[in-house]
């Protein structure tokens, strides 16, 4: 079976939702990649002394501090009044009308619970169409839906979180898999190490979330072009 090749390459676009947002520092190695805040991460780039490129979504979030972002003449504000969506997809509909072609999204947790989990089912869905790669603690997490091979570290963690299930095999692993299937609520593929510089996941069935150690300011995304 063929295998797609996961690279490092530099995000087209940031991403911030209005959850926990990294580090100013985080920003600083990725600049000067254009930020996109989804309504409400507005005024939390603010707190940090940075200023994003775009403001997407209903724009109830900063409804209170609308004349101070109006004000920066340089800030593109859009508006998506419907509320059939959330700010998180209005914000990646709007990256997809822009053609960027990848993005880091910055904030996916923080906030009530439900709206969390809601956040990472958004992620699964776009992940199909755009190249998305979640970012928090020095982690990066990608979903993955066909076969791939990376590089990596031997001793590095690396996680394979069902979405919500997946068969698969893998190999360069301390715990391979032949063939056998992961779930959420039944078994889980969390923590394992790479022992090899080359780990491959051969996809069978179903989808996972990758989740690697973070090499800012690149993100692992996935070639177009497969490889043997």
């Amino acid at each position: 079976m063929p295998f797609k090749i996961i690279e490092l390459a530099l995000p087209d676009v940031i991403l911030c939702l209005n959850g926990l947002l990294p580090h100013t520092s985080v920003f600083e190695q990725l600049a000067p990649i254009p930020i996109v805040a989804a309504d409400g991460a507005a005024n939390q780039l603010q707190n940090k002394g940075l200023l994003p490129h775009h403001i997407i979504g209903d724009l109830d979030s900063i409804s209170k501090n609308l004349g101070y972002w109006e004000q920066q003449k340089k800030i593109n504000i859009v508006e998506v009044a419907e509320q059939n969506s959330t700010d998180f997809e209005k914000s990646l509909e709007y990256i997809h009308h822009k053609g960027y072609s990848s993005s880091l999204i910055c904030g996916l947790h923080g906030g009530e619970f439900d709206h969390t989990l809601n956040n990472w089912s958004i992620l699964m869905r776009y992940g199909k169409s755009m190249r998305l790669a979640a970012y928090e603690e020095d982690r990066f997490a990608m979903p993955v839906y066909e076969s791939v091979r990376f590089s990596t570290t031997p001793g590095e963690m690396i996680s394979l979180i069902p979405q919500p299930s997946v068969c698969l095999t893998t190999d360069g692993l301390e715990w391979n898999l032949q063939k056998e299937e992961l779930a959420l609520g039944i078994r889980e593929g969390a923590r394992n190490r790479a022992t090899k510089e080359i780990v491959t996941l051969e996809i069978h069935s179903g989808s996972l979330l990758l989740f690697q150690t973070a090499f800012l300011p690149y993100i692992p995304q996935i070639k177009f072009q497969e490889a043997k």
